[in-house]
């Protein structure tokens, strides 16, 4: 999966999740203390959001990140290639975060 694609995919899901919510952009915005042009550009797949400001929108929505980019819908159950590749990934991201918290804790 393209850069891109995680990118359009991270900002579709804010839309759905945000419309399914039935908040406004300026409504999440304020929520999640950003400007009304990052809601909007982070949902046209324009930019990035920095990791507080991506943070600030979960806490708005009240979900963890990882539903941002996640395929949208039943698809995910599917046992796909995309869908095995995607959980595949999110577990190598899990288990690297846990070895480096441990590590970290470890340490002190």
């Amino acid at each position: 999966m393209e850069i891109k694609e995680i990118q359009t995919r991270l900002g579709e899901n804010i839309k759905t999740i945000r419309k399914s919510r039935h908040l406004t952009q300026a409504q999440l915005s304020e929520m999640a203390e950003v400007s009304e042009d990052t809601i909007k550009s982070v949902e046209q797949g324009r930019v990035w959001p920095e990791e507080k400001t991506l943070s600030n929108i979960t806490k708005a929505l009240n979900i963890d990140v990882c539903h941002l980019f996640l395929p949208v819908g039943s698809s995910f159950n599917k046992n796909s290639d995309e869908s095995r590749k995607i959980k595949e990934a999110i577990a190598e991201n899990v288990i690297s975060y846990v070895e480096s918290v441990l590590d970290d804790v470890i340490k002190k």
